[in-house]
This record gives C-alpha cells, sequence and structure tokens, in this order.
C-alpha cells in the first residue's frame, strides 16, 4: 500500500490506513498552489514541475481518524529535508521549485490543473498544455485529479508487460494505493469485467467499481532510476483505451463509489461481486510480497471513490 501526502511528490509504502470517503487517510491530503496562476501543481506538465515530481513527502507519524493531521517531512531535490509546519516552508518550496508557490491543505471550490496532453504517438517533446478541472469524481475540497483512490491488480500488470517487454513496468510509476491479485491465474485486463460489480475488502469496505481511470503524461517520466519511458504511455493506449466517462488516451481500470468506510491493510482478502452470492476472491499484497516481481510487472490502477453510508 502507499500513500502520497502532497500532491503529485513521492509518497510513502505503508502496511494499512483506514479509506474515508476522501480516500485513503492522508492520501493527497496537501498540494502546492502556484501563486501566478492559482492552479494546483501538477506532473501533468512536467515541463514546469518536473522538480516537484522529484520532491518525496512522508507523514512525519500515521495520521489518525479524527485528529489533525501531523506534519509531513518533505526531501526536496538536492536532498534537503523541511517540514510542511515550519514558517518558511512556501520560500523553501518556492526556491526549489524555481516558481513563487504555497503549500496548502484545502482545495479551492473548483481547483484547476494544466496538463500535457498531447498526442501519445507523435513526438515525445511535444507539448499541448491544457487547463483541467480536477477531483471530477472527488468530494468537495480534495487534491484528486479524479477519484480518491487506486487499486492496481496484478492480473492487468502481466498482460501490459507481454505488450512492451522492454518497458520497466514497476508499479511505483503508476502510483497506486492498493495492490491486489486474483486468486485465480486470470489473464487480460480482468478488471474491466467487474465495472458495475460491488468490490469488498476484508469485512467493512464495499468499493462499487463505475469507470476506467485514464493515464497520463506521468506515467512516462523519470522516477528514482527508472528512466523516461514514452513507450509506456503508448502501449497503455494501443491496448486498454477503452470507453469511460473520464475518457482520454490509454484509459485502465475503474472509477468506484462506496457504502461504507473502514481500515484496510496488507494482507487482507477482498472480492467482486458476480452475482448476488457470487464472489470472485482477490488479495491485497504486502510490498514484501512484491519485491521480486515489480521489476517485470507492467502497471495499471483502479480509481475508487468511497462515499460514506
Amino acid at each position: 500500500m502507499w500513500r502520497y501526502p502532497i500532491k503529485s511528490m513521492q509518497g510513502e509504502e505503508i502496511n494499512g490506513a483506514v479509506i474515508t470517503r476522501r480516500g485513503l487517510l492522508g492520501d493527497r491530503a496537501y498540494a502546492v498552489r502556484d501563486r501566478a496562476t492559482g492552479h494546483i501543481a501538477s506532473a501533468k506538465h512536467p515541463r514546469k514541475w518536473h522538480k516537484l515530481f522529484q520532491c518525496r513527502a512522508a507523514f512525519a507519524e500515521p495520521p489518525q481518524p479524527g485528529r489533525p493531521l501531523p506534519p509531513v517531512w518533505i526531501t526536496l531535490p538536492d536532498g534537503t529535508v523541511i517540514s510542511s509546519a515550519q514558517a518558511d516552508v512556501d520560500r523553501v518550496l518556492s526556491q526549489a521549485l524555481g516558481r513563487d508557490v504555497t503549500l496548502v491543505n484545502e482545495a479551492p471550490a473548483a481547483p484547476t490543473r494544466e496538463a500535457n496532453r498531447a498526442p501519445i504517438e507523435g513526438d515525445p517533446d511535444q507539448e499541448l498544455i491544457m487547463e483541467e478541472a480536477m477531483a471530477t469524481a472527488s468530494p468537495a475540497g480534495t487534491f484528486f485529479d479524479c477519484a480518491p483512490l487506486h487499486l492496481l491488480t496484478t492480473a492487468t500488470l502481466d498482460r501490459l508487460r507481454s505488450f512492451y517487454p522492454a518497458g520497466r513496468f514497476e508499479a511505483r510509476r503508476f502510483r497506486p494505493n492498493i495492490i491486489i491479485t486474483p486468486h485465480e491465474a486470470e489473464p487480460g485486463f480482468v478488471e474491466n469485467d467487474w465495472i458495475g460489480h460491488p468490490l469488498k475488502i476484508g469485512t467493512e469496505l464495499y468499493l462499487q467499481l463505475i469507470d476506467p481511470c485514464p493515464r497520463c503524461v506521468v506515467t512516462t517520466l523519470v522516477q528514482g532510476d527508472l528512466p523516461r519511458d514514452p513507450g509506456i504511455l503508448r502501449t497503455l493506449g494501443q491496448h486498454t483505451a477503452i470507453p469511460a466517462v473520464s475518457s482520454a488516451a490509454g484509459s485502465a481500470s475503474t472509477v468506484a463509489s462506496s457504502s461504507t468506510a473502514g481500515s484496510c491493510t496488507i494482507g487482507l482478502s477482498a472480492a467482486v461481486a458476480g452475482g448476488i452470492h457470487s464472489f470472485w476472491p482477490i488479495s491485497i499484497l504486502s510490498g514484501s510480497s512484491m519485491t521480486a516481481k515489480l521489476l517485470s510487472w507492467a502497471a495499471l490502477a483502479f480509481v475508487a471513490s468511497t462515499i460514506l453510508g
């Protein structure tokens, strides 16, 4: 499981968290806002915000339900570590990112971002910068691009790798919150068959999978030792584009809603309902179970929106 305390920064691997209508507790709790444009800074505009994507954020201690969020440690590209709680955090971030910015923990009524939507089959250095609405399937006051939760399936990962073996399709390219695997070795994009069905996690959580998740240029960017690779997004566009409300070239996986909220931890069982009494079993993987496989897995994410009952 992964949590990303600040939008478009690298995040932290965790063993469990509470899921609410705002997603995994503490996920995208903060964002960086560009003072000049008012937009929320997004790695979807790589030329402007590549340094933001090189930063890493981690909570000083795990967030707890009903309590104020703890401070976030931010590791800048040069290795300097600062705190979200320090008085000069905006000045230090502005200097590191090369733009006048402010760190915010509540989104405006209608948050916007800039994104590079150049055709994926064209020149990888081409830009087509679009101004876009955010949080289109999320509660007000959040910084998600679409919906608040990403789930990633191993069946789809294996399928994508078969289409582009030369690419390093590691899960971190796709910034998931939760990774799940079917107990049965079902080939292909199994989550497409799950759209419209409930996803049960443990005994507390029920998500309704409702729409594919669009992928973007972020999947192609440098992350640590992962190289830039436009072939990642091209592969998604060629093999995973299906009709979606939030359609984009290279749409993948699903968005969902939920009637409950609760805790999610690694090792929990999960199931997708195929009928009134029938569930297809799946499991939530731990980071240690995946370490050996991540170097060769491709990645595709679910997006899930959780709504409290």
